[in-house]
């Protein structure tokens, strides 16, 4: 029977916003999970206590921006949008249905002039401070990488620029270890303290509308303008730390001021898990050093092809030589700025050797093999990769960093940025981190309050069960099954609530 009802759209009504929301709406459990008042702690000295006009409340800006990073939602344009007509996100807010929200050009201009990097800073330790107060993060495994943010620059509005090159962090150390290795040969020191950097500088491609950003090239064909999020997090996906830098910075060039960061931060570290871009013997140093386990995988090593492997070149180190696999012995010749030893072979042995053409192209007929002064420290990387340790720890990066930066790119909208300078963007990425530690927050503490609501209800039923049923039942164990029922022995919860009302009845 078709029945046709009149549209009444100028119908007064008297709601609450409160019974229109959802009672398990993410906001509502985002809303219970963390106190928001805190925020004020974080901008109290930003703002004049005693003059000027009174101000949009800190709060409501924070919460808008947690809106879009949360829902993914392109810009604040279409937040700002989006939340005039989504009464969940007014209820979050804490405005009425009439009540106009802040514009999006108040909202830009404050975290643009008013809210510094330290400000974010504070939001996003706020929030992984709580995950560590509920015991959520477990950061004695950490898993470290990076992915690139396609930046807001026209790959074709670029130019050539000479850029100096960059000091390493352990550029003193190094040189230091260099010239001892040297004196200890009979070699002279370097002078200066240049070592593991080049001289002069490079020549790279800049973009004229963002020079901060960097050349990425992923293939022979693609490439394009972008920055770079290196990011650490541990076995449960919490983000506990991340580093911004320019698209064409290598992982391994980013790892010190990483690393550095993690470390203050969470001191019981034990595996640090990252892929084969970080293992360069400086970084395995390191982290063996600090009492820490790097976990790494192969690499697949830069011989050149149809030569011999790599390792048929054994390295002696009880008389410091090398022996090819003709077993001759290749002598000690210097240690380079770079840190390498040099091992050269004697020419009128390559001279006559069968297999010359499968060792070396020099016409001096001299083969030279390279190892460096922490080379002891990769090796024991390699160990730990056959380890049980460290092919548990490795076997979950797909699980974990690879899957942070997969949510963060098809949920969260991190796939390109809309703003530009580096200041900016790493604002707007450690926000968006912040959002994606709080929602898993809020819904690891909902489903551990449901279980425990859960538990209790059955428990207290489950005590007024006559002992006559639950005789020869087996154990008095309960808990939890796949579909959230609750066993008692034999029992399902919902069979003692219809045998309580059967009881009832007869009786």
């Amino acid at each position: 029977m078709l029945i046709k009802e009149k549209s009444e759209r100028n119908t007064l009504e008297m709601v609450s916003l409160e019974g229109l929301v959802p009672q398990d709406h993410l906001l509502r459990k985002i809303g219970c999970a963390v106190d928001f008042t805190h925020i004020y702690d974080f901008v109290v000295d930003l703002y004049c206590a005693d003059n000027g006009r009174p101000s949009v409340d800190p709060v409501v800006l924070f919460k808008m921006v947690l809106i879009q990073h949360l829902y993914g939602i392109p810009s604040l344009r279409r937040t700002v949008e989006e939340i005039n007509m989504n009464i969940a996100y007014r209820w979050f807010l804490g405005c009425l249905l009439n009540e106009p929200v802040p514009h999006f050009a108040t909202i830009s201009y404050n975290f643009r002039h008013r809210f510094s990097e330290d400000t974010i800073e504070k939001v996003f330790t706020w929030i992984l401070f709580e995950a560590q107060k509920s015991g959520y993060l477990s950061p004695e495994v950490v898993f470290m990488d990076g992915t690139h943010i396609k930046a807001n620059a026209n790959i074709n509005k670029k130019m050539k620029k000479a850029i100096p090159s960059a000091a390493k962090a352990y550029e003193e150390q190094l040189m230091q270890e260099i010239n001892e290795d040297r004196m200890a040969h009979g070699k002279k020191p370097f002078d200066g303290n240049s070592g593991g950097g080049e001289d002069g500088g490079r020549e790279t491609t800049v973009s004229t509308a963002d020079p901060e950003s960097g050349m990425f090239r992923k293939g022979d064909h693609k490439h394009c303008f972008a920055y770079e999020a290196h990011t650490v997090c541990d076995r449960h996906n919490f983000i506990l730390d991340t580093v911004v830098t320019s698209g064409n910075v290598h992982d391994s060039v980013a790892f010190d001021a990483l690393y550095e960061k993690v470390t203050a931060r969470f001191s019981g570290i034990r595996i640090v898990t990252m892929d084969a871009g970080y293992k360069t013997p400086w970084i395995c140093k390191r982290i063996i050093d600090d009492g820490g386990i790097p976990s790494l995988p192969y690499k697949r090593p830069m011989t050149k092809k149809g030569f011999h492997e790599w390792y048929k070149y054994v390295y002696d180190e009880y008389l410091d030589i090398v022996i090819c696999p003709e077993y001759k012995s290749l002598l000690y010749s210097t240690t380079n700025r770079k840190g390498y030893r040099e091992y050269k072979s004697l020419q009128y042995q390559c001279a006559t050797c069968g297999t010359r053409h499968l060792c070396t192209e020099s016409r001096g007929c001299q083969k030279t093999v390279t190892r460096h002064i922490w080379g002891d420290y990769i090796e024991q990387a390699e160990d730990i990769r056959h380890s049980p340790q460290g092919k548990e720890s490795y076997r979950l990066r797909p699980q974990t960093i690879e899957r942070v930066f997969a949510d963060a790119k098809e949920k969260y909208g991190m796939r390109y940025t809309p703003y530009r300078e580096l200041k900016r963007v790493s604002m707007w990425v450690r926000l968006k981190y912040a959002a994606m530690n709080l929602k898993k927050l809020a819904m690891w503490k909902w489903k551990a309050a449901c279980r425990r609501f859960f538990i209790t209800i059955s428990v207290s039923v489950l005590k007024r069960i006559p002992a006559a049923l639950l005789h020869n039942r087996g154990s008095l164990t309960v808990w939890k099954c796949r579909r959230h029922f609750f066993i008692y022995g034999q029992f399902r919860v919902e069979e003692i609530f219809r045998y309580r009302v059967r009881g009832a009845r007869s009786r």
